[in-house]
């Protein structure tokens, strides 16, 4: 799995911070895809997508630090996340990992282009 973080209609003070390196995890295990950010708005909204081989990114769920959100109903049964607004974080949880889990996962923030990568 890797990962990677996108900040749309950034500003300076915005970003997503992301870990580097290879997360590695045995098919049936549970992961967990850090996601940090820094935000110029009290209510930021976090991104999950996930994108395998060439296609385009898919929407996985969205967190907000009130509680709201959307997660799509392919992902409901393993795929989660919650926005903490005092650690600044939104990790994406996936359980029992599926061969076809490996991808790259994008992590994003908005209101808010910084970018790292991770491999699972």
């Amino acid at each position: 799995i890797i990962l990677a973080a996108l900040c749309f209609e950034c500003r300076g003070e915005d970003k997503v911070i992301q870990p580097s390196g290879d997360a590695v995890a045995a098919e049936g295990d549970t992961v967990t895809l850090d996601c940090t950010f820094q935000s110029s708005t009290n209510s930021p909204y976090i991104f999950w997508y996930k994108q395998d081989g060439t296609s385009r990114p898919k929407f996985i769920l969205s967190c907000s630090s009130f509680g709201g959100g959307k997660t799509e109903n392919e992902f409901k049964e393993r795929f989660s996340s919650t926005l903490n607004s005092t650690t600044k974080s939104a990790p994406l949880k996936i359980q029992k990992l599926q061969l076809s889990d490996s991808a790259v996962y994008y992590c994003a923030l908005k209101p808010t282009v910084a970018r790292t990568s991770r491999t699972v």
